[in-house]
């Protein structure tokens, strides 16, 4: 009896290790006192809390000789609070077999353990048994209900559980809107926020973090800005976890200047919050901050995660920034590129946007798991490189493979085709889609199909696919008969294609632009004109031909006429000196171009200092001898300069890589790979 007093007291005292643990359990089992429920029970307890593995517990629990239903509730506590979500429903099962029912403070724990796994049946067997035994009005009990029935998608008992609470606490708050967001049902998630907020009651980081996701999905930035202004109003401190959270909201709303604010407030950032800068510079359009946010995360010696990897990545693609790419490939494994679907994707992307395509097929060969997004980022590189045949390869073994294709694939097996003037491949793959593999058509795959008519000269069936659509035609789809009149020639079909897209595009200069340069050369002055003059009435101004080149991990921007680069007069000395050599092969700049090229329309001397000249003059100057000049373009690369460089390649003998937002184009020995066909 003094012994068993003596045990006692030294785990009322607290055991502070595991080791502590094992003599307490050897004195017990060399005094015999297995029979002690309140000893095993407290020792149990201490084992769970001080050990990660619970093989040493359940050897302690399957020694006792008559658990009572204290010890079987301490069991299913501590294999639910390790995550051995199944071993304790297996746990109740016995204890229920053994004649004991669980305590009010257990059903919790229980409810949480059928959560995770989702099983709806045990989890209402339990509802049923808390009725039946009162335990059913506690609170915390009400809580596990309500988080229970929500993340098993049974929205309305949720609801019905919520009601009947007489107090609610933030966690059955979250639970309710962490439900509806999960039906996707993001209004009516916001509107239970502002109930809770109604009621005076102080929602916490993890409740504001879950309405920001809701807004997110929304696209809403007004009620992102007011959910700020709720959390300044509320005195809440924007700590890491909700900070990074409203930046990734902003970003994800297209609102970067709101983002970077929230950032620079914070006083604390880990490397998820600089993800979330960088993903969100990079998904809006702005590849040279994304990486200036890098430079700065990596001059604060934070290491990079794979997701910030990828923001880089993405960046890198849309600046044709082929060697921080891989760099920033470097930064980790190389079996997360190998074993993650989403950074290997990025990958490819970035190599295939660099016209390395070849290097984006060996990850792609590579890559341990490959989901149909991986599949898709291969096709789609080939589509945009031109290379038919290999992606009608690609697209069979897909098949063959068991992974069913999905509309974006057949965007990259469309634009593969149109590429290449792939007329009737194109029409086999786009009635297939429908027929064989019962894919709906979308707007998308009416754009491609238009865009492959109008180019191979086909304007009227193009015009005719457009009138049967069964949606409205959108900017795209429009946009891509546009460049079929372009190619072709056609001003009178133009004129009425770009009538249709300044309907759609009130504020896209380039409409505008066109629609005059048409009406002049048709010698409508009075109506060229007037288009000029709704542009200055409704504020709108050209947006200006960029270019973007990379050299030696740095990317320099160029646009038209520009003088503000450090060696600008070395820049236009080599430009000049090319544009010399190029005359004197016959060379006369294409003027005729002007009438379908936007950037032409300014004045004909700015032919000669366009944005891409002037970045493959600074390349030239910038790189050895033999390396390939590789330059990004904001826009359609014009038809004068597209001559130009073709004389340029043959001219310097080195391969320049051009892409523009249509296509790659890689110019050797004065020809182009598109075989002027773009």
């Amino acid at each position: 009896m003094n012994v068993s007093i003596e045990i006692k007291a030294r785990l009322i005292q607290a055991i502070t290790s595991f080791n502590q643990v094992k003599h307490v359990h050897a004195r017990i089992l060399r005094l015999d006192l297995l029979h002690d429920n309140y000893l095993l029970n407290i020792l149990l307890k201490s084992s769970f809390n001080l050990n990660d593995n619970t093989n040493y517990s359940r050897l302690l629990f399957n020694q006792i000789q008559e658990p009572n239903d204290y010890v079987w509730n301490t069991l299913i506590h501590g294999l639910v609070s390790r995550d051995h979500f199944q071993e304790s429903i297996k746990c109740f099962y016995s204890m229920r077999q053994n004649g004991f029912l669980p305590h009010y403070f257990t059903f919790p724990f229980l409810l949480k353990a059928c959560t995770r796994v989702l099983d709806l049946r045990l989890g209402v067997e339990l509802h049923t048994i808390m009725v039946k035994a009162g335990y059913d009005y506690d609170a915390f009990v009400k809580t596990g209900l309500v988080c229970f029935y929500a993340k098993c998608g049974r929205l309305d008992d949720a609801c019905k559980v919520f009601d009947e609470m007489p107090e609610k606490n933030p966690v059955s708050w979250t639970a309710i809107i962490s439900g509806y967001i999960e039906e996707r049902r993001f209004t009516e998630a916001l509107d239970v926020f502002k109930r809770l907020l109604s009621m005076n009651l102080r929602p916490d980081s993890f409740t504001l973090v879950k309405i920001l996701s809701a807004c997110s999905q929304l696209g809403d930035l007004k009620n992102i800005e007011w959910l700020d202004e709720c959390i300044t109003t509320l005195n809440i401190t924007k700590n890491m976890f909700l900070g990074t959270a409203l930046v990734d909201t902003y970003a994800k709303c297209g609102s970067m200047e709101k983002a970077h604010a929230t950032f620079d407030q914070m006083l604390e950032k880990d490397a998820v919050t600089w993800g979330a800068m960088i993903q969100g510079y990079a998904s809006n359009g702005k590849p040279k901050e994304a990486l200036d946010i890098f430079y700065k995360m990596k001059n604060n010696n934070l290491k990079p995660d794979c997701y910030t990897i990828v923001g880089v990545l993405s960046a890198c693609s849309s600046l044709g920034a082929l060697e921080l790419g891989e760099w920033a490939r470097g930064l980790i494994d190389k079996n997360m590129f190998l074993h993650n679907p989403i950074v290997g994707t990025a990958l490819i992307d970035m190599y295939a946007k660099c016209g390395k395509m070849n290097s984006a097929l060996k990850v792609f060969k590579e890559m341990k798991e490959k989901d149909v997004i991986v599949w898709n980022a291969a096709i789609s590189g080939l589509g945009m490189s031109g290379q038919p045949m290999v992606i009608s390869s690609l697209f069979g073994q897909m098949y063959k493979l068991g992974v069913h294709p999905d509309g974006k694939t057949f965007i990259g097996v469309l634009c593969g085709c149109t590429h290449s003037g792939l007329v009737d491949d194109g029409r086999r793959f786009f009635y297939d889609m429908k027929s064989f593999f019962s894919l709906d058509h979308e707007i998308e795959h009416y754009g491609c199909m238009v865009d492959l008519l109008g180019r191979s000269g086909l304007l009227n069936e193009a015009h005719d696919l457009i009138k049967s659509m069964p949606m409205e035609p959108n900017a795209i789809v429009w946009g891509a008969l546009l460049s079929g009149c372009r190619l072709h020639k056609d001003t009178e079909l133009a004129a009425h294609v770009l009538k249709k897209l300044i309907e759609l595009e009130p504020l896209n200069s380039g409409n505008y632009v066109l629609l005059s340069n048409i009406f002049s050369a048709n010698r409508k002055w009075e109506e060229s004109l007037r288009i000029r003059s709704q542009m200055r009435e409704k504020g709108i101004r050209k947006i200006p031909g960029c270019c973007w080149i990379e050299v030696d991990g740095v990317v320099h921007e160029f646009r038209v006429g520009d003088t503000s680069h450090p060696i600008s007069e070395r820049i236009y000395g080599q430009l000049s000196e090319l544009n010399r050599e190029v005359k004197q092969m016959g060379y006369v700049e294409r003027t005729e171009f002007v009438l379908f090229d936007v950037e032409d329309e300014e004045k004909e001397h700015f032919l000669g200092c366009h944005s891409e000249k002037l970045a493959i003059a600074f390349g030239l100057i910038s790189t050895k001898s033999g390396e390939v000049i590789r330059v990004v373009k904001n826009m359609r690369v014009c038809g004068d300069c597209h001559v130009a460089i073709k004389l340029y390649s043959k001219i310097t003998g080195r391969e320049i890589v051009l892409r523009d937002n249509s296509r790659f184009h890689s110019f050797i020995d004065g020809s182009c790979s598109c075989g002027d066909y773009w």
